[in-house]
């Protein structure tokens, strides 16, 4: 139950903590003081119960490794240059359809979100079974005051280092009423579920539960503006994503932000993880730029990456009522997130995969066709009209 580990991957195998897959289709992380002690006193007591084990991880996201982040303080921002991404999808002319996402709710798997940001206060879909801060789970799903979200991981957070899940959770619901940014979709509801730490990293473990989380919460759309290295493909990961896949949850996942010198790579040759599972209803996302062209630290790939969007510059929402710009495919997948969120308000009775194909059949073309499957930038008015093809509406 336990597979061979590369030497490369070894040391980041935690040698405590265990996840385990039941028979049952659920997903528990437990703890012991060794990995020959979790065989003998836990596995082999609940062998006919449980499906596989894994050994879980702990690394370092790809996150922000190239982002230029400065705040706005003293800055002389247009509104434009404030809203470019949205822009250049043509959002507006889905909003002006009063298209705003309502009814859709996304799930943000990242690191902290500053629930109380004025541009975000009202787009956090609140757990009616949970009474806040009684230290009691009052709907017995297993999370203790869970009402306006979860963090799985048990770090307090330090809002001056954990800002990149506030930043993504701006780009797809900011209420443009309450401050200056617009969120893509701001009348959808999004799920905070943190796995990610002060440092960057997580444990996939966390990741997971997360992922469940926001699934049983009633997520139609999962944001994981996060990878990991090649031996991070673990089965118990890639089992968690390809089951959410076939329940007809959508999947958007970052396609990365290249090598160790910040170069895209070609994930068709070189895949990380979870955005190279290319699983039927997911969408990989590279960063393209104001000038329609993929960003130089983007990662692409002509089988493996199927879209670019807006990714570089793209000012958000920053905890303690603040906003920063930051570039990556971590900006990018949350505009698709927010997109997806607009179509599916607009036809509720869509499958995950007429969203997938109505994104991926409308995108615009820019002179250079990008290295990504479908040649261009995803396009939010012409993706509603394909959906509304697609579906008779």
């Amino acid at each position: 139950m336990f597979p061979a580990s590369s030497n490369i991957c070894a040391s980041s195998a935690s040698q405590k903590r265990f996840i385990v897959r039941w028979e049952d289709g659920s997903t528990t992380v437990e703890s012991a003081d060794s990995p020959e002690n979790f065989r003998s006193e836990f596995v082999s007591k609940n062998l006919d119960l449980i499906k596989h084990v894994d050994q879980d991880r702990r690394f370092k996201m790809h996150i922000d490794s190239v982002d230029t982040v400065h705040s706005m303080a003293g800055d002389d921002v247009s509104t434009e240059a404030l809203n470019w991404g949205p822009n250049a999808m043509d959002a507006s002319s889905v909003w002006s359809q009063s298209v705003e996402g309502s009814g859709v709710i996304v799930g943000v798997v990242d690191g902290m979100v500053d629930i109380t940001h004025p541009q975000l206060a009202n787009n956090i879909l609140v757990n009616t079974g949970e009474i806040p801060g009684n230290g009691i789970d009052d709907d017995g799903n297993g999370f203790i005051d869970d009402y306006k979200g979860v963090q799985v991981n048990k770090e307090k957070n330090d809002p001056a280092l954990n800002r990149h899940g506030t930043h993504v959770s701006g780009i797809i619901v900011a209420d443009p009423a309450q401050g200056i940014i617009d969120g893509v979709a701001p009348k959808a509801k999004i799920i905070p579920a943190q796995f990610i730490a002060n440092d960057g990293g997580g444990n996939i473990g966390d990741a997971i539960i997360a992922l469940n989380y926001v699934a049983g919460r009633g997520a139609k759309i999962i944001n994981m503006s996060w990878g990991l290295d090649p031996c991070m493909d673990i089965p118990n990961l890639r089992s968690t994503l390809s089951d959410l896949s076939n329940r007809g949850l959508l999947l958007v996942t970052a396609a990365g932000n290249g090598d160790s010198r910040g170069v895209g790579v070609n994930m068709d040759n070189t895949p990380a993880f979870p955005s190279a599972y290319n699983f039927a209803n997911q969408i990989n996302v590279a960063a393209s730029t104001m000038s329609q062209m993929l960003i130089g630290f983007s990662n692409y790939g002509e089988k493996s990456v199927h879209v670019a969007a807006p990714g570089v510059g793209i000012y958000s929402t920053t905890p303690n009522q603040s906003y920063e710009p930051m570039d990556g495919t971590s900006m990018a997948a949350p505009m698709v997130s927010g997109v997806a969120a607009l179509l599916w308000s607009a036809v509720p009775t869509a499958t995950a995969s007429q969203i997938k194909q109505a994104i991926l059949n409308s995108v615009t073309h820019p002179p250079t066709p990008l290295r990504v499957s479908s040649g261009g930038i995803v396009n939010a008015y012409d993706a509603l009209a394909k959906l509304k093809a697609l579906t008779g509406h």
